[in-house]
């Protein structure tokens, strides 16, 4: 007979087992199942309640965006925050951007791929993963170009920030923010379009703007998330809020300001992307999930599930599973609301976009969930309304004329990429993890409704792949067994015997390439990998400005926090000095050659 826990949990897309991405049965405990349960306001007894069985299925006529024609385009993956330039805060902006555009629509790119521009917290700027956002609705204040804005005359000192190999958020924010009250001390140059910013941008706008004066303010004694505020001060609603919101109208009002910058500045990148002739221009990033403590949360408290976080089951990158920390949004208010709130931030997060990457897009089914009190192997996955969310979200694709991408890597559940292809929702495959029993598959045989690329942000770069530095890296934080790392590394070797193997017999390396050695690529080695990559059927190719620039170290090793510089690294070279160097030369005429503009 059916445990009546497990039922009850099945009936409402909390799974009672489930297959692990090698194939292995998981079974969480009933604590999960319990705490999920009552996280999502259903009895864990008595009669049951109207349930949603989920199903996965594609809703009936329901396309997202795609654009005509059987072009086959490229561009360029940045993290923002790691460009130098001479003119810059010590952090990558949007005038940095524009610039960058110029650079690579010239070389023939049709896009700008961009990790997530989320609001963060300025109150604590060295939280900076930009997959941890305080908001997904809203931007990033540390982007904005401060020298563009209207009324700016003289930079302050920025030698202490623009020196070093890290980005220093803390000073930057420190001078950013300083110089930007300055400026709004003076006046806003266009006040009629700041109050149509202000209408257009409603409630969710105000308490946006409302949190950040309250994450300031708080931030020093009670920490930046309103978790840890006085309980009266949690409700956004609160008495207390509203006095505050009163008395310190002028402070809101310049949060407020903040993101009309920032919004204009971005629009004018996408502009820039369009001079330069990029037929897509901007590809922006949308994370799976917002931080407890966040502006999002505290604005619409009840669309999240409380005590619960979204991570990873056990996999072969870490033995122990992964915790994001991320608060996910409640399946069951998702399904009352028929997905509209997905459909807002969709809105949103296309309005800018050529293309759109949905972080983890199983998101869309399914999200492996956390119980507060339970580890990540503990958890278990959710399903979600996926026919309304796929609806919503071709809505906004296709009011937007926005490309969709859906990173479907990891467990990837039966079923699920079919639904993507029905949906012209774009896969995203990788060359390092694109393989099958006797090597890598070849580019012909990659799906034409795709984006490849290389390598990703949470993977090595090209070079440290190359040196299997990313197996050192695991090994030393504990995430694999010493009898793990020993076998990675073997399989390493393999793996770049038979990349060269590939690229040899497709006539792109010398046969004497064969003993390239291991401690760096050469650089027609990386050119070639690349070439061959582009000549794959697929839609989209991407190519990670780290690896353009020869860099070598991660941009993030997922599951660490402080034990490694995340989101801190720049690059090793400016954006002046960029198109002078024999690599950016290389892969972007090699992808100009195999991708051409028609």
């Amino acid at each position: 007979m059916t445990d009546p826990l497990q039922r009850r949990a099945e009936l409402f897309g909390i799974r009672p087992s489930y297959h692990g991405i090698s194939g292995e049965l998981f079974h969480p405990p009933h604590e999960a199942l319990t705490s999920l349960l009552t996280a999502f306001g259903i009895p864990t007894e008595g009669p049951d309640p109207e349930a949603r069985p989920p199903e996965l299925y594609a809703p009936e006529g329901v396309r997202c965006f795609l654009p005509e024609g059987d072009a086959r385009m490229w561009g360029v993956a940045v993290q923002l925050y790691q460009l130098r330039s001479a003119r810059n805060w010590g952090i990558g902006d949007f005038q940095d951007l524009a610039e960058l555009a110029q650079l690579c629509g010239d070389a023939g790119a049709d896009f700008l791929g961009l990790n997530p521009l989320h609001a963060l917290f300025l109150a604590v700027p060295q939280q900076c993963s930009p997959f941890s956002p305080s908001n997904r609705r809203f931007l990033n204040p540390l982007y904005i170009a401060v020298d563009r804005v209207p009324g700016f005359t003289t930079p302050p000192d920025l030698t202490a920030v623009r020196d070093g190999d890290l980005v220093d958020y803390a000073g930057v924010t420190e001078v950013k923010m300083a110089a930007l009250r300055d400026l709004w001390a003076r006046g806003v140059d266009d006040p009629e379009g700041f109050s149509r910013f202000m209408v257009e941008g409603g409630e969710l706008l105000r308490r946006h703007a409302l949190f950040e004066a309250l994450s300031l303010h708080f931030g020093p004694i009670h920490g930046a998330g309103w978790q840890g505020w006085p309980e009266e001060w949690r409700d956004v609603e609160s008495p207390a809020v509203a006095r505050f919101a009163a008395e310190n109208a002028s402070e809101v009002e310049f949060h407020i300001w903040l993101q009309w910058l920032a919004d204009i500045q971005l629009a004018e990148v996408r502009d820039a992307c369009r001079a330069a002739g990029m037929r897509i221009g901007l590809y922006l990033d949308f994370a799976v999930g917002e931080s407890p403590g966040g502006s999002g949360t505290w604005s619409d408290p009840g669309l999240v599930v409380s005590g619960a976080r979204i991570g990873a089951s056990p996999d072969w990158f870490n033995a122990a599973g992964q915790d994001w920390g991320l608060a996910p949004l409640s399946p069951v208010e998702l399904a009352a609301r028929h997905a509209a709130p997905f459909q807002s931030l969709m809105q949103d997060a296309t309005h800018r976009a050529g293309a759109l990457r949905l972080d983890h897009a199983m998101s869309l089914w399914q999200l492996f969930l956390i119980p507060d009190g339970l580890t990540a192997p503990q958890g278990t996955y959710v399903r979600y309304p996926v026919q309304e969310m796929i609806a919503a979200l071709a809505q906004a694709s296709n009011e937007n004329r926005t490309i969709i991408i859906g990173e479907d890597l990891g467990n990837v559940p039966d079923g699920f990429r079919e639904v993507m292809a029905a949906t012209n929702i774009l896969s995203y495959r990788i060359l390092l993890f694109e393989r099958h029993y006797d090597g890598f598959i070849s580019p012909e045989h990659y799906p034409r409704d795709a984006l490849v690329c290389v390598s990703t942000h949470d993977l090595p770069t090209f070079q440290g792949w190359w040196r299997g530095d990313d197996v050192g890296l695991r090994l030393g934080f504990g995430f694999i067994s010493p009898e793990s790392a020993e076998q990675q590394a073997g399989s390493r070797v393999h793996e770049r015997r038979q990349l060269l193997g590939d690229l040899i017999r497709g006539g792109l390396l010398d046969p004497s390439a064969s003993e390239t050695p291991i401690d760096a690529a050469p650089e027609e080695l990386v050119i070639a990998t690349h070439r061959h990559l582009a000549r794959t059927p697929s839609r989209l190719l991407a190519v990670r400005l780290e690896d353009i620039a020869g860099e070598v170290a991660p941009v993030n090793v997922p599951s660490t926090v402080d034990e490694h510089p995340n989101w801190r690294r720049k690059l090793s070279i400016s954006l002046e000095d960029l198109p002078g160097t024999s690599l950016f030369r290389g892969i972007t005429q090699a992808l100009a050659a195999e991708r051409p503009r028609t």
